[in-house]
This record gives structure tokens, sequence and C-alpha cells, in this order.
């Protein structure tokens, strides 16, 4: 269901009318979209694993699993791809729904080609933006990891606010030994300040939200 790659992304169609699929089809390679087409919910959740920086362009009523429900079960995981909807049956409850739910677009058939166009760059862009978002998550909890299990407790004492004395105090050790550690601290996660240190901790939901002082 693949066709020639693009470097411009990978547009899912889910929608059981063959016309549609074939008319989207052709309508996105002209545009240089690679296409990839689902007669139904369960078959583009049965597809293999991650195809790149792409978008669900979705049908809202389908046999089995509905639009909806599909865009639903997407929420659920962070992986997912946005979803832009396109429908013959639209109303304007189940478009308050699905953007609710974070859907891109609420499009009704028959479809400008230059809004949905414009509704599949933005979700490719909303897409890229996640992906980069999860590698920088990535990298920040394995320095998280990397970092001694008494740097850890520093790390989680200094994002409160308290100062390399209270911390000591708190640990039972010198203030030197503090200063010793949050230097590792630093280094290792790769930044330069505490204020940085607690952007650190509330991305890793490990800041309290209060502060000593």
């Amino acid at each position: 269901m693949s066709e020639a790659p693009s470097s411009r992304g990978v547009v899912h169609v889910v929608d059981d009318d063959q016309s549609v699929r074939t008319a989207l089809s052709r309508l996105l390679r002209t545009a240089r979209f690679e296409v990839r087409t689902y007669a139904s919910a369960r078959e583009f959740l049965e597809r293999p694993g991650d195809d790149g920086v792409g978008c669900v362009v979705l049908d809202l009523n389908m046999p089995g699993t509905s639009g909806l429900e599909l865009q639903e079960a997407l929420v659920r995981d962070p992986t997912a791809l946005p979803v832009v909807f396109l429908t013959g049956y639209g109303d304007i409850p189940a478009s308050v729904r699905a953007m609710k739910a974070g859907a891109v677009d609420f499009l009704t058939k028959p479809v400008n080609r230059g809004r949905l166009l414009s509704a599949i760059d933005v979700a490719l862009v909303r897409d890229v933006e996640r992906r980069r978002q999860r590698d920088h998550m990535a990298v920040i909890q394995a320095r998280f990891a990397a970092l001694t299990p008494r740097e850890q407790e520093v790390f989680d004492l200094l994002v409160t606010g308290m100062l390399n004395k209270q911390v000591g105090a708190a640990l039972g050790t010198t203030e030197r030994t503090v200063k010793a550690h949050r230097a590792q601290v630093l280094r290792k996660l790769g930044v330069d300040s505490v204020a940085e240190l607690v952007r650190v901790a509330i991305a890793l939901g490990r800041a309290s939200g209060e502060a000593s002082g």
C-alpha cells in the first residue's frame, strides 16, 4: 500500500470508500507525499512499526471502529501521528469532539485541495515537533540515568530551591561535598544553572513545585 518515497512525509489515508482512497492517493502523490491507504481503522492499527514523519487523514463514519474511536485510541499513544478528519457526514458535535481531542482540522467532502494540503502540512510540522521533543526527552532521561544515586538526591533537593548548605544538612554531608556533586550534576545533565536544572526536573516529572529559598 506504499508508494515511492517522498521527502514531504507519509500521509496515511483511512477511509472505507475505495473511490475516496484512490482519489486522495492521486491528489497527494501529485503533491509529492508518500501515501498509504487503509480500508478500516483496524487495518491502520495493524500496520508495521514507525513509518517516519507523517499524519493520518481519517474518515469519521466507518464500519467497525469509527474515526473518532480510532482517534481516541491514538490519543493514548505518545507516538501517535497527528490526525486530519475528512468526512462526508460531519456535524458540529463530532467536529468539536475531534478538535478537543487534538485533531489538526475537521474537513468535509468534497474538500478544497488547498485547504486539505494546508492541513496536512500543519499536521506534518506538528509531527516533526513531537519527534523532536521525544528525542530531546530521551536524551534528558539518559543523562539523568547516568547520575549516581547520591547525585540524584542532590538534584532533587537543589531543584526545590535549597542552598548547598541546606542540601548538605539534609544529606548529612558537607557543603564542599555538595558543591562537588552539584558540579557533576550540572556537567552530566549538560546545563549551566539551577534554573536549568528546574526545567529538567519539570520535564522528568521530578519537580515538587515548592522552593525553600
